[in-house]
């Protein structure tokens, strides 16, 4: 199909109320799209089924597929006028982007209990939240804001996803939860952020550097059981959008029984990225003081043991840099990661740094 067929078939499902998803992968020109043929929620109950799964960062929402048995699935090239080389936008975002005191003043508090916590050995870090409500402009829809995420985020996995069941959720998300092909497995450790202003080459404080070191060992020491000769690089600077991360590639070989996808997936998630260390009372915690339910928000999504070219390939991204589109409004969700040296207004900065992210397709 040819890229302006498959946006028509987009408009068409949502007219019918049919379940969806496009995406396209970082650094890739080409978008993936599947239509399911009815309008039944399917939920995964084992991970040896096929096709484009969508998970919640708690148990108490559905874990969602759209089974490549009941879906048609094709794909098109981006054409270079669609897709180009990240720009920022320059001058300032709407004054209907600007957030509400009583908003940073309650996130501030919800970081200094992160800290107080912290600081009485409930755990080493915890990840914060928060949600942030905006008006989409009329003129704007969904397959308008999803063109505009191809657009500035080229190196991220930008999505649309959509069950007329549950929500229409989109995003542009910088990190991999897991990638098989084969018996070949890859991950990652990502943390920390700063601004990109025209270079990758910035120095880390210690904080971040300490939580990205956090990060790289929980995830190397818990799957060094189920996966084979597994190795991890340097420690680097990786750009996504206008932000800049720290980053560990780490990989390795699926083995045996073992190393079965639902094992490694309960091992990683959620990330301590996106939870904390140890993840038990992280997310204990995050349950209990957030006081709003993240859903997919730090969820994963994505491919899973789709056959593709006769190779059966699963490719999971962590759900960040997303958001939930509802009656002309957009739910923008963020977070950063706490620990013992977090400074609370630092922290707040850093979300609402991510959030231009998602504003910056709005604007």
């Amino acid at each position: 199909m040819n890229i302006e067929d498959v946006y028509t078939k987009i408009e068409e499902q949502l007219d019918q109320n049919l379940p969806f998803v496009v995406y396209r992968k970082a650094d890739s020109m080409t978008l993936h799209a599947i239509f399911q043929k009815n309008n039944q929620i399917y939920e995964v109950e084992d991970y040896t089924v096929s096709g484009f799964v969508f998970a919640p960062f708690s148990a108490s929402d559905k874990t969602v597929i759209i089974p490549s048995e009941k879906s048609n699935y094709c794909n098109a090239t981006i054409s270079s006028q669609t897709i180009s080389s990240e720009k920022r936008t320059s001058g300032k975002l709407a004054d209907s982007f600007l957030v509400k005191p009583e908003i940073k003043k309650k996130h501030v508090e919800l970081v200094k209990k992160g800290i107080k916590a912290i600081q009485s050995d409930r755990f080493k870090k915890v990840v914060l939240s928060r949600k942030e409500e905006v008006s989409i402009p009329n003129s704007f829809s969904n397959l308008h804001i999803f063109k505009n995420l191809i657009h500035h985020y080229p190196k991220a996995f930008v999505y649309l996803w959509y069950h007329p069941k549950v929500s229409t959720w989109m995003g542009a998300t910088p990190e991999t939860l897991i990638r098989v092909k084969n018996n070949d497995f890859f991950t990652m450790a990502l943390a920390g952020t700063q601004s990109y202003i025209n270079t990758t080459d910035v120095d880390w404080g210690e904080k971040e550097l300490v939580e990205q070191e956090m990060v790289t060992s929980f995830v190397t020491n818990e799957l060094s059981s189920i996966i084979n000769n597994i190795k991890h690089s340097k420690t680097y600077t990786h750009k996504a959008g206008t932000l800049l991360h720290l980053r560990t590639d780490i990989s390795g070989v699926l083995g045996n029984e073992n190393s079965r996808i639902e094992k490694i997936i309960k091992v990683l998630h959620p990330t301590p990225a996106v939870c904390g260390l140890p993840k038990g009372e992280a997310k204990s915690f995050i349950l209990a003081t957030e006081e709003y339910n993240r859903k997919y928000y730090t969820g994963f999504l994505g491919e899973l043991n789709m056959n593709k070219e006769g190779v059966v390939k699963s490719d999971l991204f962590v759900n960040l840099r997303c958001m939930e589109l509802s009656d002309g409004k957009a739910i923008l969700y963020v977070g950063g990661g706490i620990t013992k040296d977090s400074d609370p207004e630092k922290e707040w900065e850093e979300t609402v740094k991510k959030t231009e992210t998602m504003k910056r397709v709005l604007f």
